[in-house]
């Protein structure tokens, strides 16, 4: 297409997974800092309870740390979290790993857990916090499919200004082709003029000179005047031969312009044939319990977008499941037989018609819109079923 831009195609294709990538490690690295921050200020909860021996500093962080995963949440926006809370010694806080004495809690007296509790935030603590993206949650979803859909309407509207552009110039090349048209008609009106013209001096020449001819012999003293009228008509019989030659060769430069144009014509229809063969390929690839008619198929390539994909929604139900089509009307057509031809409406505006064949089968017989209505009609009461 002329004025459909492969840049723009190129920019809408990459620009959602660079912006979707963009996005989610900007939203990682946040929320990494933000929970990072936030447990590194709760992690250790009420050190009171600690140095009095009443709760075990490692019993503790897992419960404040789980708690506070538990109310954040951050599978939500798709953030797996790998934390870890060790001393500087290297011994593990978080997450609790297994004890070969579960109970040691139980055997301790307060002082002891006060003293060890003691002893670790005294040799100090480190947090630290892996980040995974899980790209099948929430959050990642809706922001692809936003960034796809901002992609696609730019697409879309990118498209409709080019199709727009497009019937413009087909409107103004039809335009000038009728101009074209009424121009070689009256040049030739003209030229017949010229032609009429010529042989009415050419029959006034002849006259003269039988005139002339006679009255040499009665009077040579008016030779001189005969002699300058028969210079005068055959200047002006040159003058009209000049412009019959100028005529002509202005016609066939028209005729020249006319046949380029019907060149350009001929190609947009050879276009628009390639495009109804690869429509009807993909319609008999894709529904194999329906057969289409070419006159259907040329039909649908002739609507716009928007009515496509309503046309082959339809078709997809009359593949799949007949009976869920709404019917509009019969239509009873053919001038001896009359046949029943079912009508079906799509997108407001379209119009689909199409018959039960005996042997359960379906053959849509032609695609086309509320305009053009009265010519479906009138093909289908043309046909022979």
């Amino acid at each position: 297409m002329r004025y459909f831009s492969f840049k723009i195609l190129i920019l809408c294709i990459l620009l959602p997974p660079v912006l979707y990538i963009i996005t989610l490690q900007s939203v990682e690295n946040h929320l990494k800092k933000k929970y990072t921050r936030d447990l590194e200020n709760s992690y250790l909860g009420d050190t009171g309870r600690l140095l009095d021996g009443s709760t075990r500093l490692k019993d503790a962080v897992n419960k404040n740390i789980d708690h506070y995963l538990n109310e954040k949440n951050p599978i939500t926006f798709g953030l797996i979290l790998n934390i870890t809370v060790t001393t500087k010694t290297g011994t593990i806080l978080y997450p609790a790993v297994f004890s070969q004495d579960p109970d040691s809690s139980l055997t301790q007296d307060p002082t002891s857990i006060a003293a060890e509790n003691y002893a670790f935030l005294n040799a100090g603590l480190r947090l630290t916090m892996d980040t995974k993206v899980e790209y099948l949650a929430i959050l990642p979803i809706v922001l692809l499919a936003a960034f796809i859909f901002v992609s696609l309407m730019i697409l879309y509207l990118h498209y409709r200004s080019a199709t727009v552009k497009l019937h413009q110039e087909d409107l103004e090349r039809e335009t000038q082709v009728r101009n074209l048209l009424n121009q070689e008609a009256r040049t030739a009106r003209q030229l017949e003029k010229i032609n009429q013209d010529r042989g009415g001096l050419t029959a006034e020449l002849q006259r003269l000179k039988d005139v002339f001819k006679n009255v040499q012999a009665k009077a040579s003293s008016d030779e001189d005047e005969l002699i300058e009228e028969i210079d005068s008509l055959e200047k002006q019989l040159d003058e009209n031969l000049n412009l019959q030659l100028e005529q002509q060769e202005e016609i066939e430069s028209l005729k020249e312009q006319i046949q380029q144009f019907e060149k350009e014509k001929s190609k947009g229809e050879k276009q628009k044939a390639k495009a109804t063969e690869a429509a009807g390929k993909r319609f008999n690839a894709l529904y194999k319990n329906i057969s289409i008619s070419n006159r259907a198929v040329s039909g649908f390539v002739d609507l716009n977008e928007d009515l496509k994909i309503k046309a082959e929604e339809t078709i997809h139900q009359l593949n799949e499941n007949p009976g869920s089509v709404l019917i509009k009307r019969k239509v009873f057509v053919g001038k001896r037989d009359r046949k029943t031809v079912l009508e079906v409406i799509f997108g407001y505006k379209g119009r689909l018609y199409y018959r039960n064949l005996k042997d359960s089968g379906i053959e849509v017989l032609a695609i086309g819109t509320k305009n053009t209505q009265a010519k479906e009609l009138e093909y289908l009461n043309r046909i022979q079923f």
